[in-house]
């Protein structure tokens, strides 16, 4: 079983490669201006903190965590609650970028184009939306949920 999920967790980080690439690219720019670098197995991604660029937060490329702050270990709101829709507790930032990982390694070079047509970054945008499930309860990253069979609505 376990050379199984290794076999699954390579074949992800293959698919993912083109875009794994530009954000390994952007890391690497970003050391010598402070950026911190660590290979973080449960995350299945190198994460740089510590970026000095972008308007803050965190973006995933493929296997590659691009983070303005000191430690991706840190409390965020989500997406939702942000937005004023719900009251909803703080999720880990790690746990919501672990999520676009697994999605960058379940659809590849499918994931921009499919990611940006869902609407880009904000509250509407299933991926966002996934993540956030997922940061919250651990399970759920995949953005298009079976229907419920209660009635309700993603």
């Amino acid at each position: 079983m376990r050379a199984l999920r290794l076999a699954a967790a390579s074949l992800g980080m293959l698919w993912a490669l083109p875009n794994t690439l530009p954000g390994l690219v952007v890391g690497l720019a970003a050391l010598p201006f402070g950026a911190r670098a660590a290979l973080r197995r449960r995350d299945l991604a190198l994460v740089f903190d510590g970026v000095p660029w972008g308007p803050g937060g965190a973006l995933t490329l493929g296997n590659v965590v691009l983070h303005t702050g000191e430690s991706i270990d840190c409390d965020c709101l989500t997406y939702a609650h942000r937005a004023g829709l719900c009251v909803q507790p703080a999720v880990r930032l790690a746990d919501h970028e672990r999520a676009h990982v697994l999605q960058y390694m379940a659809l590849g070079p499918l994931f921009l184009p499919l990611y940006f047509l869902c609407g880009g970054i904000g509250v509407r945008n299933r991926f966002e939306r996934a993540a956030d499930r997922y940061a919250l309860t651990g399970r759920g990253w995949w953005p298009w949920p079976a229907p419920p069979t209660d009635g309700r609505v993603d």
